[in-house]
This record gives structure tokens, sequence and C-alpha cells, in this order.
């Protein structure tokens, strides 16, 4: 059951609000379209409801409203637009990525490409599929948490007749299980044959609520489509004969040369004009759309309620209308008016909505009329308001984030490319003599602010986060990605790995180059080995968090590119400008004052291994590194905090 109550959007600037007291429920086991034309607030009311946007009101799902559902994927699927996934992976590899942030197994995501369809697409990339096929992608990452409500925003939109007939087949396979499915859709037609209920709204407030036979029977009306050159001479014929044989028959003039003819039939417009010598282009029986009705309902004292758009229909529920001396009579928009037929006195209004004045379902306020003279009409409480709560982070942050880093090929062609240019660049470095060993193994020229494996580090640490808000596959609909604690570490240790292999690798494949060039003597065990890969791993690793956390604060790939970049080029010459000059102190002896200062009493032998790590970090690069992740990681934790970073 999904129940949204008193649904209404922060109003703009001289601008009413989008919805307006929205009230209705999507029942289980049946299929509700939400229907309404472009504009008319389907898409913001949906919004709402997930907690997409700030507005007023609740939207329970089984009793529970959204934020208060411990895992939302396994009970709210849902599906605003196209799937947000980066065009270059496959559509299995985005389902398992998916199906590591809902925290379900990866054999769910073979299991429902074969339920959508594209069991012999899974190895297809996403930027290659056709609409169709990117609808059934969307619709196996909603039903990856197996969830009991289906929420979908134009479906059927841009698909073909066939595409649309088997989306429908399978959101009543949905309901018949039992579920609750509820989709926007602009066409009432489609309304009628897809859905069980439909929910009629007109600038942002309810119409009609009615089960799909009354709206049928009310909304849509039989007619014959007329096209000729002589529209006005062929529409006074139908009339005067119609007039003659006192039939009810209405025609109505369309766009140019159009006739639509009510209460008639073909063969009885066809005899007419051909009769009379009119002739004709188009004669075909169709199904029209008289557009948004309102039910009536009986006001106070007896007066009727009519809806905007149309003349009063059955099995609706009112939308506005005065009772006798002009007072108001307001529903809140939710089902028909039980209870208010007779009225109170004249001039007094009435509660006309069917929930309790003292409140909704579980105790939630909703908008009430009072009993008593217009003067004293009140709103006793408002609907709660709505707030966007930061999106929710992936239920396994490590595996999700090293699917996500490995399902495009983008890692491994940076890898590649950065070893070849790498050891190129030593053998070319090698040839004059001059450079040391330790820059050779790393290939690192005084001309380049950074070694290549270190800059592909930053690179690919940047990608983490930029690829992120770019194709934000955690959070479709808010348009950013969770700021949670685990997903950040996950991304630490993911990056950090990457490095320290993008380390090691280079150095190996750079000596087995100078190896293979100019044969062994070149390539030897250096001094003050164990300091050096300590140095090169701490750069390699302190680029990727640069990347990573700089792509992260200012959600751009080219921002971490930058803030890798602004170390060696901007942070150093700094740092080196306020250590020049002679030290007159020196830090030895640092291990055994700490071990004074603290509780803990280490082995002798550490003390060595932290003097190692001192000198590395008191160096003018670790120093500048050191400094700006520091920088990095107060914005990111700044602007977590604004955001209440979670777990």
């Amino acid at each position: 059951m999904l129940q949204a109550i008193g649904l209404t959007s922060a109003p703009r600037r001289d601008c009413p609000p989008v919805v307006d007291d929205l009230t209705f429920e999507a029942p289980p086991g049946s299929v509700t379209a939400l229907l309404g034309a472009p504009g008319s607030g389907k898409t913001t009311a949906l919004r709402l409801m997930l907690e997409l946007q700030t507005g007023r009101g609740v939207t329970y799902f089984r009793g529970r409203p959204l934020h208060r559902i411990g895992h939302p994927a396994r009970e709210v699927g849902v599906l605003l637009g196209d799937v947000p996934g980066h065009p270059a992976r496959t559509a299995r590899g985005q389902l398992r990525m998916l199906c590591a942030a809902a925290g379900v197994p990866a054999s769910r995501a073979d299991e429902l490409l074969e339920v959508v369809g594209l069991a012999g697409l899974g190895d297809q990339r996403i930027g290659t599929l056709s609409a169709g096929m990117d609808r059934r992608l969307g619709l196996a990452s909603v039903l990856l948490g197996d969830p009991h409500t289906l929420v979908l925003d134009e479906p059927t939109k841009g698909l073909s007749p066939r595409e649309k007939s088997w989306l429908h087949g399978l959101l009543r396979a949905h309901a018949a299980e039992g579920g609750t499915v509820l989709h926007t859709t602009g066409d009432p037609k489609e309304a009628a044959r897809a859905a069980d209920r439909v929910v009629t709204i007109h600038r942002g407030r309810l119409v009609a609520d009615q089960a799909v036979s009354d709206f049928s029977r009310t909304r849509l009306r039989p007619r014959v489509a007329v096209r000729t050159p002589q529209a006005a001479r062929l529409a006074a014929v139908v009339s005067r004969e119609a007039r003659a044989a006192r039939r009810s028959v209405e025609v109505v003039a369309e766009d140019g040369s159009r006739l639509s003819v009510y209460g008639s039939s073909c063969a009885e417009v066809g005899d007419a004009a051909y009769r009379h010598g009119v002739p004709l282009h188009q004669l075909a029986d169709e199904t029209g759309d008289a557009g948004p009705v309102a039910v009536p309902a009986p006001g106070v004292g007896g007066a009727q309620v009519r809806g905007a758009g149309g003349p009063p229909v059955r099995g609706a529920v009112a939308v506005l209308d005065r009772g006798p001396a002009g007072v108001p009579v307001r529903g809140s928009g939710g089902g028909p008016i039980p209870g208010s037929g007779g009225g109170g006195p004249a001039g007094t209004p009435t509660a006309v909505h069917g929930l309790d004045p003292s409140g909704g379902p579980n105790g939630v306020p909703v908008r009430t009329v009072l009993p008593g003279p217009a003067s004293t009409v009140a709103i006793s409480q408002l609907p709660p308001p709505i707030s966007v709560r930061p999106a929710r982070g992936p239920l396994r942050p490590l595996r999700y984030e090293l699917r996500r880093l490995f399902g495009v090929r983008t890692a491994t062609l940076i890898l590649a490319s950065v070893l070849v240019v790498s050891a190129v660049l030593s053998v070319v470095l090698a040839r004059s003599g001059r450079t040391p060993l330790p820059d050779l193994l790393v290939a690192w020229p005084d001309l380049l602010p950074l070694p290549p494996a270190a800059f592909a580090a930053g690179l690919l640490g940047a990608l983490s986060f930029g690829d992120e808000f770019r194709y934000p596959a955690l959070a479709a609909g808010r348009g950013t990605i969770p700021r949670r604690i685990g997903l950040l570490v996950a991304k630490l240790t993911v990056s950090a790995g990457v490095a320290l292999l993008l380390a090691v690798l280079s150095v190996l494949v750079d000596a087995e180059a100078l190896h293979l060039v100019y044969g062994g003597d070149l390539v030897t065990v250096p001094a003050h080995a164990p300091q050096l890969a300590a140095s090169w791993a701490g750069l390699s690793v302190g680029c990727a968090w640069a990347g990573l956390l700089g792509a992260g604060v200012f959600r751009l790939t080219v921002a971490g590119v930058a803030a890798v970049l602004a170390v060696p080029v901007l942070v150093v010459p700094l740092v080196q400008e306020l250590l020049a000059g002679p030290a007159v102190r020196s830090i030895a002896g640092l291990p055994g004052r700490l071990r004074e200062l603290g509780w803990l009493q280490w082995p002798y032998a550490v003390d060595r291994w932290a003097m190692a790590v001192v000198r590395v970090v008191a160096h003018p690069v670790g120093l500048a590194l050191s400094l700006s992740l520091s920088i990095l990681i107060c914005a990111y934790v700044f602007t977590s905090l604004r955001g209440r970073a979670r777990w």
C-alpha cells in the first residue's frame, strides 16, 4: 500500500506551488496511473514522495515513510529517467555494480537480465543500447532488491507500441504477485489500457481518483474522426440532420480540416457526406479525451461540488466549491468525500475529508476544515515538512568500488599506457648518463612535475569521484552522490591499492627495459633502498588521494587532476621557500621522546623505521603532499558535515 497525504511543493517567488495538497493512495496488487498533462506536477509529486524535493506532506510505503526504511532498495524501486550509468560499462557490469550497492548477490544480475529479455545483450555497452533496451535495463536495476513498490516516471516515453505492451505486461505481473505499481503518464488512453486505477491531477491538484472502468466511462468518449476540405459545410450538414432526427450529436471543429463527431458513427457521417457531395479524406472511429473532470459531491446544505475542466463526474473527488452564503467547502485532495451530504447549517462549512481530523495515518496531522462560521475556518495543523536527506551509500562499498573501477576499460588503458610511457622515458633518460638511478627507475625527469606513474595514480583517483558525479548511479534523481564515510574509506583503500600496484609495476617494467636495452650493469639495488621505496610508495598513494579528494570536494575530475598537479607546481616551491636556510636544530632522538610521552612501549627496532617515515614526510615534496592532503581532508569533512554525512 502506498499512501500520499497532503503533498505540497515549496512555492517559488510569485508562483503557486507546482503540487498543492495532493492526497491519494495506490493499493497493492494493482497498477495505478498518475495521469496529467505536461506541467501538471506528476514528476514533482513523485519527487516529493521519494523525498527528493523540499515541501510538505508525507508518503507511506506499507506504513512507513521512506527515510524510516532500513533498506529502501528492497522496499521501493524507483525509475525517474534513463539509466545513469557509464556509457562504456556493459549491461551486466552495471547491474553487478548496483548489486553491490543494494547488498544482493551478483547472480541476481543474470537473473534479471533474463527477466527483462536482455540475456543475450549482457556484454553490450550501455551507450549502444536502444531506447527500449535502455528502459529494460532500467527496470532490471529497479527490480534488483526485489522491491514491493515500483515508482516509475513516464516509463513508456519514447517506446514503440511493442515495447510499451511488454513493459505494461511486466508491471501487471509484478502487481499480480501482490506488489504496488505507480507510474505517471500523459496519455489517458494508455492509462485506460494499462492501469487498474487512474489518479488524475491538473495544475498540481487532485481532480479524480477512479477505477479504470469509471475513468473510461467518464473521461474517454467514442468519436468519429473526419478530415475533409469542406469541414464547415459537413459540420452544418451533420448538425442539421441530427436535429431533424432528434438525435444528440456534437460536432467539434479541430485544427485545420479536421472534425470530431460525438454521438454518431462512421456509416452515418459517411452517408451524410455522400448525399451532399462532400469529399472525405479520412473517416475513422476513435476514442476522444474529454479532458480532466471531477466528480459531483454534495456540498454544504446540499450544494453540488464541481471540478474544473469539465462537467461533474461520478467516482472521483471534489475539488472546490462554495456552499450557501459563499462559504468555501474544500477537501484536502483525498478520496470521495464521505458524510458531507447534508452539510452543516447554512453558511457553516463542515470537515470534508475522509481522514480523521485529529490526524492521518500513524498520527500524521492533516489539513482539516473545522465546524463553525466562515470566520472561524482554520487549519489545525499542516502536513509535516519534507526535507531532502543525504543519499544512502552502497551496502558493500568495497565491492562496489572494485566493480566500478574495473567495470570499464578506462583504468586498464591508463595502467597499460603509463607503463609503456614510463619504460620509454626511462630508456631515453638513461642514454645521457646524467640521471640518478632512483629517478631512472621511476622515469622522473627534471622537466616533469611528477613521474608518469604518480600522475596516473592521481588521475585514477580523480576519476573515482569524478565519474560518480558525472554518472550518479548511486543517487539517481539527486544529481549527486552520497557523502558517506564508508564509501570514502572504500575509495581511499582501492585507490591506494591501485597506486601501489602501479608504483611496483612501473619500477619493475623500467628496470626490465633498462636491462634489455643497456645490459645488466646499469640496474643495481640503490643505497637506502627501503627509504626510497617508502618515498615512492608515499608519493604514489598521496597523489591518488589528492586526486580523489579534490574531485570529491569540487565534484569534477578536472579539479582532482588540478589538485594533483598543484602539489609539485605550487605547494612544493612554497614549502622550499619556507624551509630555505640552514637548520639550527635537529629532530634526532624523536622516537625516544615519543616513547616517553606515550603509554605504549614499542620495540627499539621500530625507531629506525619511524625516523625513516619522519624523514620522508620532512622532505619538501613529502611535506607539501602532507599539507595538501590535510587541507583536502578538512574541506571534504566540512562539505560532508554540511550534508550530514553518515556511514
